[in-house]
């Protein structure tokens, strides 16, 4: 590769230290990103990842994404998300695709809430399109089954 690579170049051939999968842990995400999670969770959010973009990324931090069964329960953790965080003193800079319930995204700046439809999730697949970011590992209460029927089959 040359001196002066390109953009282009250095996006095919990123640094040792973008493609590390080391996974930080969650007592390092922000009190805000956390709440996000409870909130999703409190709504019986299904599959929450914590993907850390830092280090690829400089339009946010991090991207949390969730899943719900249907349209009715994708709009409930959407609105829990976006009132728990209001309450806390933190509004969402923008919210996107609530009607159509599909995939709804709330932007907090610093990290972005994605909330799908299991439809949705799988087409859009943005673990897979942000595989060079570092996935964070989420406490146990956010991972385990707990005996729910909605939780995705690997």
């Amino acid at each position: 590769m040359k001196q002066n690579s390109t953009v282009k170049e250095q996006s095919l051939n990123p640094q040792p230290s973008v493609r590390s999968k080391s996974q930080p842990a969650a007592e390092a995400l922000d009190e805000r990103v956390m709440a996000a999670l409870h909130a999703a969770s409190e709504k019986k959010a299904i599959d929450p990842v914590v993907l850390d973009l830092r280090d690829i990324a400089s339009f946010t931090d991090y991207f949390v994404i969730v899943s719900g069964a249907n349209e009715r329960q994708v709009q409930a953790i959407s609105d829990e998300v976006y009132e728990q965080l209001k309450k806390s003193g933190h509004a969402a800079a923008r919210v996107e695709g609530y009607k159509t319930a599909e995939w709804i995204l709330l932007d907090y700046g610093d990290f972005v809430v994605h909330v799908f439809a299991e439809k949705g999730r799988k087409f859009y697949d943005l673990e897979r399109l942000w595989r060079e970011s570092k996935r964070v590992q989420l406490p146990a209460e956010f991972t385990t089954d707990s005996g729910s029927s909605l939780r995705r089959e690997s």
